[in-house]
C-alpha cells in the first residue's frame, strides 16, 4: 500500500475512534448524571455534539449543564478534526492516483522492445506469469480498475484503459514494442486491436487469441503473425494424453518456466559467431562445449528443419533450437553471453 494513503487511513481510523469515544462519553454521562433513559441519553448526545439547537429532553441541573458545556467543546474539536481529515483524504486521493499514474507512465516510457499484453483474463495472466518468470519487460493494458491493485502488488507495469483506443496503445509504448499479445475474450476486439497495432507499428510481432475457428483467417489477414485457439489446443492436448501419454508428458517436462529452469532454447546465429564466415552445426561443437544438443534449425526464410544434419550450414538471420538440462542451457548462455 502507498505510504501516503496508509497515513491518511490511520488518521481516518483515529477520527472515527474519537467520534465513537465522544458519543460513548455523552451517552453514559447523560444516563448517570441526569438519569435519562438510554434512548434519551443517545438523543441528547447527538443533538449536543451536532449543535442542531433542539431543546433538552428535560431541564438540566448545574452538573448536567457543566457536562454539556465540556461535551460541546470537545465535540467541536473532534468533529472539526474528523471533517478536515476526511476532506483532505478525498482531495488528496485524486492527487495520489495522478502521481501514481505519472510514475507508472514514466517507467513505461523507458521501455524499449518490450511486450504488450491486452487483457488480463485467464490467457493474459498466464502470459504475464510466463514473461515475468523469464525476466521479460512487459506492459498490461486492462480497463478493469479492480485489477490495478493486483498489478501494484505484483509490480506489473500497466496502463488503465481500453486497448481498442489508439491513445491507450501509444501509452503502452506500442511504437517501441517488439511484441503484442491480444488476449481479450472477444474476437472482434482482438481483430480491431490487431488492425490498429499493425498500422501504428508495421514491424511489431502480433500474437492474438481467437475463440472461434472462423476468426483465425480474419486475424491473419488483419496482420496477426500467430493466432492461438485455446480450445483447440486444450482438446488436442487431452486427446494426445490418451493416444501418446508418455510422449506428451515428456514434452510437458520441456518446460520454459524461467531463466533458472529451462530445458529448451532458441539462439540467433549472430550470437554464436561472426556470420561473415559461414559455419555448420558440426563446427559449433555445442555438444562437447556445453552438453546441449541441436534439435532444430530455422533458416532466414522461416522454414524449419527438425533434427538437422551436422553439416547443416548456418546462414545469417537464422536460428538454432537446442535441448539440454537446465545447467547445460545456463552453461550455453554463459559461454555465448546470451
Amino acid at each position: 500500500m502507498n505510504p501516503i494513503i496508509k497515513i491518511f487511513r490511520d488518521k481516518i481510523y483515529t477520527a472515527v475512534f474519537l467520534l465513537c469515544f465522544i458519543l460513548f462519553i455523552g451517552i453514559t454521562g447523560y444516563k448517570f448524571i441526569s438519569g435519562y433513559t438510554w434512548i434519551d441519553a443517545f438523543y441528547m448526545t447527538v443533538i449536543t455534539i451536532t449543535t442542531v439547537g433542539f431543546g433538552e429532553v428535560q431541564p438540566l441541573d448545574d452538573t448536567a449543564k457543566v457536562f454539556t458545556v465540556f461535551l460541546i467543546l470537545a465535540s467541536v474539536v473532534i468533529l472539526g478534526y474528523a471533517i478536515s481529515v476526511i476532506t483532505e483524504y478525498i482531495l488528496s486521493k485524486n492527487d495520489i492516483e495522478e502521481l501514481k499514474q505519472k510514475k507508472m507512465q514514466k517507467k513505461i516510457d523507458a521501455y524499449n522492445n518490450h511486450i504488450i499484453i491486452c487483457g488480463y483474463g485467464r490467457n493474459g495472466k498466464q502470459a504475464a506469469n510466463k514473461l515475468m518468470a523469464y525476466g521479460k519487460q512487459f506492459v498490461v493494458v486492462e480497463r478493469d480498475k479492480e485489477a490495478v491493485e493486483q498489478f501494484e502488488i505484483d509490480s506489473i507495469s500497466y496502463v488503465l484503459g481500453n486497448a481498442n483506443e489508439d491513445d491507450t496503445l501509444i501509452q503502452a509504448g506500442i511504437e517501441r514494442a517488439s511484441t503484442l499479445i491480444c488476449a481479450l475474450p472477444s474476437d472482434a476486439d482482438n481483430l480491431f486491436i490487431v488492425l490498429s497495432a499493425r498500422q501504428i507499428n508495421g514491424k511489431l510481432k502480433i500474437i492474438s487469441r481467437a475463440s472461434q475457428e472462423t476468426s483465425y483467417q480474419k486475424l491473419k489477414l488483419a496482420g496477426a503473425d500467430n493466432v492461438i485457439l485455446p480450445d483447440r489446443i486444450g482438446g488436442d492436448h487431452m486427446a494426445s494424453l490418451v493416444v501418446v501419454p508418455d510422449l506428451i508428458e515428456f514434452i510437458d517436462n520441456l518446460a520454459i518456466v524461467g531463466k533458472s529452469n529451462i530445458n529448451i532454447e532458441e539462439i540467433a546465429i549472430e550470437k554464436l559467431y561472426n556470420t561473415s564466415e559461414v559455419k555448420t552445426i558440426k563446427d559449433l561443437d555445442l555438444r562437447r562445449k556445453t552438453g546441449c544438443t541441436v534439435i532444430g534449425y530455422k533458416d532466414a526464410e522461416g522454414d524449419y528443419v527438425v533434427n538437422p544434419e551436422a553439416d547443416q550450414r548456418l546462414v545469417p538471420e537464422s536460428k538454432i533450437i537446442v535441448l539440454g538440462r537446465p545447467e547445460q542451457i545456463q552453461n550455453l548462455n554463459s559461454l555465448y553471453d546470451i
